[in-house]
């Protein structure tokens, strides 16, 4: 069963105020992206081999701003329905359990960009991922428990956790687990694509 350790949990102030609870996973979150070099960290992804079905690079910073608003939606929705004095005394249990697995799943989410493109440790970030996805799988359980939009509002973000969970570990499989130094300014030359290990058309 989850426990609740204010220690590790943010401040209620946080789940109680809307914008607070939206803004601030999109704030770390770009705050993180800008902090490991958005160019350099481009060059890298482009560099790799990857698995079938990888985005563009363009399209992570919109999808991850939606999902980062929708987790900080489905924080907000859980502490309002929690704590409202007509809800159940379950209700609220389930709430703050659930407000530490969120800190620490919005934790584990943060870590994951230095340690792939900073640190360059594929493995490393691949048992982050593995354990931020299986932790926010939890959560979405428990704040279902306490009201379903907020349940609701987590599966996106979810299911793009399956599917990164799928990318993490393609890449580090199929690059050896090894990715330093692995940079490319462009694509390669006379192939027009996004990718190093793309086949021409």
């Amino acid at each position: 069963m989850t426990t609740y350790i204010p220690s590790i949990t943010l401040p209620a102030l946080v789940f109680q105020n809307p914008a607070a609870s939206i803004l601030l996973p999109i704030a770390l979150g770009t705050a993180v992206g800008f902090s490991v070099r958005p160019k350099e960290t481009q060059k890298t992804y482009l560099a790799l081999k990857q698995p079938p079905y990888r985005p563009p690079p363009q399209v992570f910073g919109p999808a991850w701003t939606v999902l980062y608003g929708l987790m900080g939606y489905a924080a907000y929705r859980a502490h309002s329905t929690g704590t409202n004095p007509l809800s159940s005394a379950s209700q609220l249990v389930n709430f703050k359990q659930g407000a530490t697995l969120y800190t620490v799943q919005l934790g584990l989410n943060l870590l994951w960009m230095p340690l792939f493109f900073v640190a360059k440790r594929p493995i490393e970030a691949t048992v982050d991922i593995v354990a931020l996805t299986s932790i926010t799988g939890y959560l979405t359980y428990v704040w279902s428990k306490v009201d379903p939009v907020a349940a609701w509002a987590l599966v996106p973000y979810l299911g793009w956790l399956g599917f990164a969970t799928y990318l993490s570990a393609g890449v580090g499989y199929l690059n050896g687990w090894s990715i330093g130094d692995k940079e490319v300014e462009k694509s390669p030359a006379g192939k027009g694509t996004k990718f190093i290990d793309e086949k021409e058309e």
